[in-house]
């Protein structure tokens, strides 16, 4: 029976380590960039698109992230699509604004960036 032994590069397993926490970090922020570029957040001052939407990333080490809106009306606008939401800010505002992220047909948008984020930083 031969023996097997593996020696590991802990410094180059930490350097992939923070790659991926990075990547995630910067995928959740293109998406968020994704939705405004789409027009599909609700505006009325721009509070909610452009200052209490964000990524939460204390956790990014352990591989996830959040992406926040913090008013106290984001709830209610997000999943009230039925509202007539105004379209003279954001063509495509409506409720549910991240679905097609989600589920929908933009849903390989962040494993795309994902990869492409991951691949530059391990450059």
């Amino acid at each position: 029976m031969s023996k097997i032994k593996v020696n590991w590069n802990f410094g180059a397993v930490r350097q992939v380590e923070q790659a991926v926490a990075t990547a995630l970090e910067q995928t959740a922020q293109a998406v968020i960039t994704d939705v405004v570029d789409e027009q599909v957040m609700p505006m009325d001052t721009g509070t909610l698109q452009n200052s209490s939407t964000f990524v939460e990333t204390s956790e990014s080490s352990t591989g996830v992230v959040g992406i926040i809106s913090d008013t106290p009306y984001a709830r209610r606008l997000y999943y009230h699509p039925e509202y007539n939401f105004r379209t003279s800010e954001n063509k495509n505002a409506g409720g549910k604004w991240f679905q097609p992220w989600i589920d929908g047909d933009k849903k390989e948008f962040a494993a795309k960036a994902f990869a492409e984020k991951l691949r530059q930083n391990l450059k």
